[in-house]
């Protein structure tokens, strides 16, 4: 749940912002979510089980020839599937150029103001240094 007011909270710990930006899109999308359930499930290990039973299952019981049709509900399945990864991946793609894109801006920020307090530093250094060495002589 993301903290009212709080872009980039979520239950008290810290999300990357495109991660935050991520989950609002998806989550306002039903395609995207039935994109998301379905490859979840048909990554998992349960969905191999399920085909292992339902194939067994039909080339004894069903048919008794069952590789023509076993065949075309496979290759069927097999194309649909194949058509969720290549979502997931583009998805997953897409994802990792904006963190990518988000996390060099970052970084270039922070490298700007590390470079300016150095300077800063540096600048404090001399004048000191500077000082120190007219109340010597």
């Amino acid at each position: 749940m993301t903290v009212p007011g709080r872009p980039g909270r979520r239950e008290g710990r810290v999300t990357h912002p495109v991660v935050a930006a991520y989950r609002e899109v998806r989550a306002q999308q039903v395609q995207l979510r039935v994109a998301d359930a379905i490859t979840t499930f048909a990554g998992s290990m349960v969905f191999v089980y399920i085909h292992a039973a339902v194939f067994a299952a039909w080339m004894l019981f069903v048919e008794t020839s069952p590789w023509p049709s076993l065949t075309l509900v496979v290759s069927l399945e097999a194309i649909f599937l194949s058509t969720f990864v290549l979502i997931g991946q583009n998805r997953q793609s897409s994802f990792q150029l904006a963190k990518a894109d988000h996390d060099f801006v970052t970084q270039e920020l922070e490298l700007e103001t590390n470079t300016d307090l150095t300077r800063a530093i540096h600048a404090m250094t001399t004048e000191l240094h500077r000082r120190a060495l007219a109340s010597e002589g």
